[in-house]
């Protein structure tokens, strides 16, 4: 079938995108903050042991984030001075209250990430779709005090009918479909695909490709530097996604540091949330010119 989504847009035939403060880059950090269950496997660092109830390691595995990486990582964006986009399951906000506080002390943009990461986002009609994700989508208002404007669904998974269904919640935008270097309108409308990233992404790094700290810097600062030149003309988004169980591991701490240091002290570079792409995307194009 074809995808009545959204249309296609060679970026070489856009008006110019144009940033806050004359910047050339958007940057934000994509964090996943998570909730597994027990019993369901999951993303996994040992298949061998993942169909089992329990699975220890992989399991432990997952759970080293909330409980210690996600610490690390916020140490490191505190000290770059990084807002996170979280993209927040919403059990997280019952079951580890203690990083939903540390996130509004520090102004985060939370996103709606599904309820946990176990259980994809698929085969349910638009009745139960629309009831589950107003039950997410209300759950994390309550927690943060804060509605939700953005979506990722969890292992990036939407239905047909995702995006109009969170329009009707009053959300903006989706990241579950990483086509693009800048946002773009979807055929629902008031809703944007923002970009996000399935390869500059750690997990795919060094769970999938089983990538060293310095190649995981190498390759940050590869896809920053191309944006940043591509952006002559046109400003462009980088997003960086991170999940506290893999990036948060002792041994990759600084790596990650010195990939946000590239970033972060670079001129021209908006230091942003996903939130804010998005708003300001959505305001200039409202204030076009028909």
């Amino acid at each position: 079938m074809d995808n009545a989504l959204f249309d296609y847009s060679p970026i070489t035939e856009r008006p110019p995108v144009q940033w806050p403060g004359g910047a050339r880059v958007a940057f934000y950090v994509g964090l996943n903050v998570e909730h597994y269950q027990v019993d369901l496997p999951s993303t996994s660092i040992f298949a061998g042991t993942s169909a089992l109830k329990p699975d220890p390691l992989n399991y432990g595995w997952r759970d080293y984030g909330p409980r210690v990486g996600i610490w690390r990582v916020i140490e490191s964006l505190d000290r770059h001075g990084l807002r996170a986009s979280v993209l927040l399951n919403s059990d997280v906000c019952a079951r580890y209250p203690q990083i939903i506080q540390a996130g509004l002390a520090r102004d985060w943009a939370w996103l709606a990430h599904g309820r946990n990461n176990s259980i994809l986002h698929a085969d349910m009609s638009v009745e139960q779709e629309r009831a589950y994700l107003a039950e997410v989508v209300g759950t994390i208002e309550r927690a943060t005090g804060r509605r939700p404007r953005g979506w990722m669904g969890p292992g990036l998974t939407e239905t047909f009918q995702t995006p109009a269904l969170l329009a009707e919640l009053g959300l903006d935008y989706v990241l579950d479909w990483c086509n693009d270097d800048q946002p773009y309108p979807l055929t629902v409308p008031g809703m944007l695909s923002v970009p996000y990233s399935i390869e500059v992404n750690d997990i795919s790094l060094f769970v999938g490709k089983s990538l060293s700290g310095p190649e995981f810097v190498r390759i940050v600062k590869d896809q920053f530097d191309q944006l940043y030149a591509d952006s002559a003309d046109s400003g462009r988004v980088m997003a960086l996604a991170l999940h506290p169980f893999v990036v948060g591991q002792p041994f990759r701490h600084k790596y990650l540091d010195q990939a946000l240091e590239h970033i972060a002290n670079h001129p021209g570079v908006w230091l942003t949330t996903s939130d804010e792409i998005a708003a300001h995307y959505a305001g200039v194009r409202r204030s076009a010119p028909r």
